[in-house]
């Protein structure tokens, strides 16, 4: 991926875009129920220090300003951000760009590529003049740029901006207006908002490289949401992703459109299952990006990042070298330094949260949510827990939850909170769950909550349920500065997504045990031109499709992966002496046919040379069968493991437990090729089925070890033999000593 990505300067985005001195918008109005009138709104009531300048042949003056007919008559401007028909953009923005010196332009009009191929004609001409002055270019038909020097958007809400708020990049306008409802309504601050919308010359990837490149870690934020429509370059989209991420920031995304209608025909397993959503999940896996599904998921994400501790999430390296004090809606600094261990999460010990509520209900279903998500909810007994107790009504229960009951006071919820802070040494994290019950002063108890939040180095996350209630009393809470969860299952949905995210893979390649050249000789071989001379039965052998059996197993054995013993013969004779040599039990297959079993050729438990000579006779007369394979049937823990290549992506590496758990179920995870042990831990741990392979009921787990060093050998082999375009290891049988590969198919293709 993107070793192949080579960095260049990104000279798009620019000082006039970003803090311009002198504003002009095309196509003003005094109507602020109409775009040109609403941007110009927003720009005034966002403070915009500089000069704003508006154009419009119908008007003399809107909203208090003085209106130039034609931009003819303007002065020298920065920014202008264009609001009239598609038809008349590229003209203007010549003009602008010739004879104003304009050097960035916000394209707010729709009409263009994205409806027509005359549109598309009409946004090139307006890429050509950007690109030969050097201006920079947001749209066409987006919402506009929202930063803490201008408020360049038509639309509201215009959510509070922070420095060390977040920074959304939305590849839809009307999506990112629905998030920032969503993100407003839990108090979560931002720093700036770009909807790039058609992306002509800015993407995401593009505003990312620009934040990576331009990163000063104790001014900038540390928190990017994205929702991506189009991933135009995953290469360039992992390498700033994973850099970001690394220097201190956390990232979640959406991605849109990833489904696919209807099951897709295919010759595998692998196949069946690879998909655009596969390739996508695995790029977020190795850039360490947070997935999520939902705006409230993601904005629920965001409110974590910018409330927890960065020691809380594993894809944190370093604390948040710059926070900001009482007030600001962010952990105050001694909170941001809670010593937790880095094993949480991915693969690690499990987050332990304490609950404290005053109704029992919400109290469950948030325990329910977190235990399935990994996380626990460990319960509080002991000398502290009683004298906890004591301390509180009767009725209430201290065994975590900590139920305080719908008569509990202000004071009662600041001494549950206490004993999670400083008497339950078995607590990270603390989740209060506070609404109206009718029996106590809300105001009192937000303040109650504002105050320990303050004081607590263990993280608290606000659940306050009450929005119609006890609407004012939650937005006095979030003006002091707070988020506020309003939904404890959403809470812990994305608590877990945040937890199962691992740190951005190492770009170093897991090389040890595996035999490149080899590699690349039998790839050459298999893919060479057959010679005229060759034996008929060599063919099966060169070109494109699926190889033959032996060149499968050269190939494993290049890459260290194990495969159970086994002989390809069309002589029965041969066969039987390799079974009496490996031992009955064995298993015949027939070769040829690509789905063995479909056509019975597929033969278990053989335990005679009488039954084996049988099963080649009748495998042999199965139509496009070449030969017979017999293995050494050994016993285990059917797994999976298969990749595709994707065009763009490279190779989408798939794991998961075999037969039902892949065919039926699809409980499979994904991770992009070459793979890092973190990833491949990750990938396996993210499995549903997952306790199978730690061993439950009794029964052994697998090697879990074994299991990940095949995941990254795998990953290797395809990093160095892009002309493999499908695999499929299915199965593999595993106990608790070895992972052994049983049946394997190759298709190649000429690059």
């Amino acid at each position: 991926m993107y070793f192949q990505y080579f960095l260049y300067i990104c000279h798009m985005i620019n000082r006039e875009l970003l803090q311009p001195e002198s504003i002009v918008v095309i196509g003003g109005s005094n109507n602020v129920h109409k775009p040109g009138g609403a941007i110009v709104r927003n720009i005034i009531n966002g403070g915009f220090d500089g000069t704003l300048r508006i154009v419009n042949p119908k008007e003399d003056e809107v909203q208090g300003i003085k209106v130039f007919h034609d931009a003819k008559e303007l002065p020298p401007t920065e920014l202008a951000i264009l609001v009239i028909p598609a038809k008349m953009c590229p003209d203007t923005v010549e003009q602008l760009a010739a004879e104003k010196g304009v050097r960035a332009f916000i394209i707010i009009s729709a009409g263009f590529g994205e409806e027509t191929h005359e549109g598309a004609l009409l946004e090139q001409r307006i890429l050509d003049t950007c690109q030969r002055y050097g201006a920079a270019l947001i749209g066409p038909n987006c919402i506009g740029l929202l930063t803490r020097h201008h408020h360049s958007v038509f639309t509201k809400p215009i959510p509070q901006l922070n420095a060390q708020g977040v920074d959304f990049i939305s590849g839809s306008g009307a999506t990112a207006v629905f998030i920032l409802e969503s993100a407003v309504i839990k108090g979560l601050q931002f720093n700036s908002v770009w909807s790039i919308g058609n992306g002509k010359q800015i993407g995401i990837e593009d505003v990312l490289q620009y934040m990576d490149e331009h990163f000063n870690p104790e001014t900038d934020s540390h928190v990017k949401l994205l929702y991506i429509e189009n991933i135009a370059n995953p290469d360039k989209l992992l390498f700033h992703a994973s850099s970001l991420i690394r220097k201190g920031c956390r990232i979640a995304a959406i991605k849109a459109g990833s489904s696919e209608s209807g099951s897709r025909a295919a010759s595998s397993h692998t196949g069946a299952i690879a998909s655009s959503d596969s390739a996508v999940e695995a790029l977020f896996r190795k850039a360490g990006i947070v997935r999520c599904f939902s705006r409230e998921e993601l904005t629920t994400v965001g409110c974590i990042f910018n409330l927890t501790p960065r020691s809380l999430t594993p894809n944190s390296l370093t604390p948040n070298p710059s926070p900001i004090g009482e007030g600001s809606g962010y952990i105050p600094k001694q909170n941001l330094y809670t010593p937790l261990s880095n094993r949480r999460g991915v693969g690690g010990e499990a987050l332990r949260i304490a609950i404290v509520t005053h109704a029992g209900g919400p109290g469950v279903m948030l325990t329910d949510a977190l235990s399935k998500g990994g996380i626990q909810v460990p319960r509080l007994e002991g000398e502290a827990a009683d004298e906890l107790k004591s301390k509180l009504f009767p009725g209430s229960s201290v065994a975590n939850p900590i139920d305080i009951l719908a008569t509990g006071t202000p004071e009662l919820l600041g001494l549950a909170i206490d004993y999670c802070e400083h008497r339950f040494d078995n607590i990270d994290a603390i989740m209060v769950i506070f609404g109206t019950p009718g029996l106590v002063t809300l105001y009192e108890a937000y303040d109650m909550l504002h105050k320990k939040i303050l004081e607590c180095h263990k993280p608290i996350f606000p659940i306050l349920p009450s929005l119609h209630t006890a609407g004012p009393e939650v937005e006095e809470f979030l003006k002091k500065g707070h988020v506020n969860f309003s939904d404890e299952v959403t809470l812990a949905t994305a608590l877990t997504q945040i937890m199962q995210t691992p740190p951005p893979a190492p770009p170093e390649i897991e090389l040890f045990g595996v035999d490149v050249p080899k590699i690349r000789e039998i790839i050459s071989h298999t893919l060479s031109p057959i010679p005229a001379d060759a034996p008929s039965d060599s063919h099966s052998s060169k070109g494109s499709g699926y190889v033959n059996p032996d060149t499968v197993r050269k190939l494993l054995e290049c890459a260290g992966i194990p495969m159970v013993p086994e002989l390809v013969s069309t002589k029965k004779e041969e066969l039987i002496e390799f079974a009496q040599k490996v031992g009955y039990p064995v298993v015949a297959k027939v070769v040829g046919p690509v789905h063995k079993s479909d056509v019975g050729g597929v033969a278990l438990n053989i335990r005679t040379a009488e039954h084996l000579a049988l099963e080649y006779d009748r495998m042999m007369s199965i139509p496009d069968a070449t030969a017979v394979m017999v293995q050494k049937m050994i016993g285990g823990t059917e797994l999976f493991i298969g990749a595709k290549y994707e065009e763009r992506f490279g190779h989408v590496v798939l794991c998961g437990l075999g037969g039902i758990f892949v065919e039926v179920l699809k409980d499979v995870k994904s991770g992009l090729a070459p793979l890092s042990y973190n990833e491949a831990y990750s990938m396996i741990r993210s499995l549903r089925g997952y306790k199978i392979i730690k061993g439950t009921r009794g029964q052994k787990g697998i090697n879990e070890q074994k299991y990940a060093e095949i995941i990254v050998r795998l990953s290797t082999l395809l990093r160095f033999a892009r002309e493999i375009k499908e695999i499929d290891i299915n199965p593999l049988l595993a106990d608790e000593h070895q992972v052994i590969a049983v049946d394997a198919r190759i298709r190649i293709e000429k690059d």
